[in-house]
């Protein structure tokens, strides 16, 4: 990494090695290496589980599949507009976020993203500790257990298991970013190959696709939610915007890398949308088919593939420990690596931010997040959709509307430049964000806790229902209203520079 050389010296607080500007040997990333990373993130248990969601709420296999991909598509727009800032100028997305909130403001958006994917990464942590839990008992022929720890609530073995996939997780933040790109270009072939076994085995054992393609939707005439179709549509396409919604802001981490704009345009196009349809297509033909293998629909792969006999449960749950550790770290440790060491630059790089991610995990206890919070997975896609979708409207808004896709780069990196507006923040962020988030906050206290707030008006579920959308438009909106008031202001920007490199 290189330090600006226009406009003096960077803050120290503001620079480091790992956030400053990408140079132009660092840019190595091709296209099929973002169609690479995107593939290698889709295929998680997690995205294989959404299909179920929707298929349980009434929807036939046709209109989960289709909610999938329309979800994925319309994600993929932010994606490639916050994405373009990361190609041209080689900077992370907490420094992006620099210019529209302040050089200090910027540390509210990158914390926000921080604190959701660090509650990923503790969860996917957790997922991949099962697998070596329930892979070790199918080796040594009986489930392992034993009696729960005081205060943690999970056996000894849970505990280790736990631990062993967070430490084999711990190299690839030794290692940096590199590792990680490595990991996603030479796994996802792979994924690719083992879904297709997956799915010409389940046919295979079952004879046919199985019963769930003959299930109609419940939405249909005589159907048991009939006429409610887009009552639940409308909430179950925010939650797949909303799945990918922490990467829609963060993506610049990795488009910083892309040798052109073209790269990461075609590999995210290639990468993102098509792959998640097809995975919700693959997960309800496997599961449909395991209806007439066990007797009864089996959503969950881990489960799935302890069933399995001989050398195949093998296979599958290394297979699924290799994918859930490809995922977690390219979809929840490189953002909030970022994010931390943006917090304070001088003191924390990206090795550090990553550090403090992998802690988070075990502090947390994930296993007592999932325990007891009902619904956490699908209830807090559309709550978390709802505190990001906000500062994406902002970012969408200051890069293309007031900035034209011009930024004064160097100015990103010191105190007294043209971002610093007062005193570091820029109240008019602030505000859109504000705006973006209050709407849908009594929709989704509802949503999380219906027993503690049984009673809210219609208006407001309506509002949370349409979340991520609300928020992106709302921010969106007022930011571009208040920041065309300061339009003389504005005009007194240092000149931007039109290429870092």
């Amino acid at each position: 990494m290189t330090t600006p050389q226009h406009g003096g010296a960077p803050t120290a607080n503001l620079w480091n090695e790992d956030l400053a500007p990408t140079t132009l040997a660092q840019r190595t990333w091709r296209w099929y290496h973002f169609a690479a990373l995107w593939v290698g993130m889709v295929m998680c248990i997690p995205a294989y589980m959404l299909a179920a969601s929707l298929i349980e709420g009434g929807m036939s296999w046709g209109q989960a599949v289709l909610t999938v991909f329309l979800g994925n598509a319309i994600v993929l727009v932010p994606m490639l507009l916050i994405g373009h800032a990361g190609a041209k100028y080689g900077i992370p997305y907490a420094v992006m976020a620099r210019a529209s909130f302040g050089t200090r403001g910027a540390r509210l958006p990158a914390l926000l993203r921080a604190i959701v994917a660090c509650g990923w990464y503790g969860i996917q942590t957790w997922f991949g500790g099962q697998m070596i839990y329930t892979l070790v008992g199918v080796l040594m022929g009986q489930p392992l257990g034993g009696d729960k720890l005081p205060m943690l609530g999970i056996n000894g073995a849970q505990l280790v298991c736990f631990l062993i996939f967070w430490a084999i997780q711990l190299y690839f933040v030794v290692h940096g970013i590199e590792s990680i790109r490595r990991l996603e270009t030479y796994t996802a072939p792979l994924k690719i190959i083992v879904c297709i076994a997956l799915l010409y085995w389940a046919v295979q054992r079952a004879g046919g696709l199985g019963p769930i393609f003959d299930q109609p939707s419940q939405f249909e005439a005589g159907g048991k939610k009939a006429g409610m179709f887009w009552a639940v549509f409308w909430p179950s396409l925010t939650a797949m915007v909303g799945f990918w919604a922490t990467l829609a802001l963060n993506i610049p981490d990795f488009t910083r890398f892309s040798r052109s704009q073209r790269d990461q345009v075609v590999g995210q196009v290639i990468g993102l949308p098509a792959p998640m349809g097809l995975l919700a297509m693959m997960a309800v033909m496997v599961t449909s088919a395991t209806v007439v293998i066990y007797g009864k629909a089996l959503w969950d792969p881990v489960d799935l593939a302890s069933r399995m006999t001989g050398a195949a449960v093998l296979l599958a749950l290394i297979i699924l420990l290799i994918d859930t550790v490809s995922v977690n770290l390219a979809a929840n440790l490189v953002g909030p690596a970022y994010d931390f060491s943006a917090l304070n630059p001088k003191k924390i790089s990206y090795r550090t931010g990553g550090y403090i991610t992998a802690g988070i995990a075990i502090v947390m206890m994930p296993w007592k997040v999932l325990e007891t919070t009902q619904g956490y997975i699908f209830t807090w896609l559309i709550g978390y959709s709802a505190l990001l979708g906000p500062v994406a409207g902002i970012l969408i808004a200051d890069y293309y509307l007031i900035r034209r896709k011009e930024l004064d780069v160097d100015a990103l990196y010191r105190e007294t430049g043209a971002y610093s507006y007062g005193n570091g923040w820029n109240m008019a962020a602030i505000v859109a964000f504000v705006v973006g988030v209050l709407p849908n906050i009594p929709g989704f206290l509802n949503a999380a806790f219906p027993s503690a707030v049984p009673s809210m008006p219609e208006f407001f579920k309506t509002i949370y229902t349409y979340a991520w959308f609300v928020g992106v438009v709302l921010s969106a909106v007022v930011y571009m209203g208040l920041m065309k008031a300061r339009a003389p202001q504005l005009q007194g920007l240092a000149p931007p520079l039109k290429n870092p490199s």
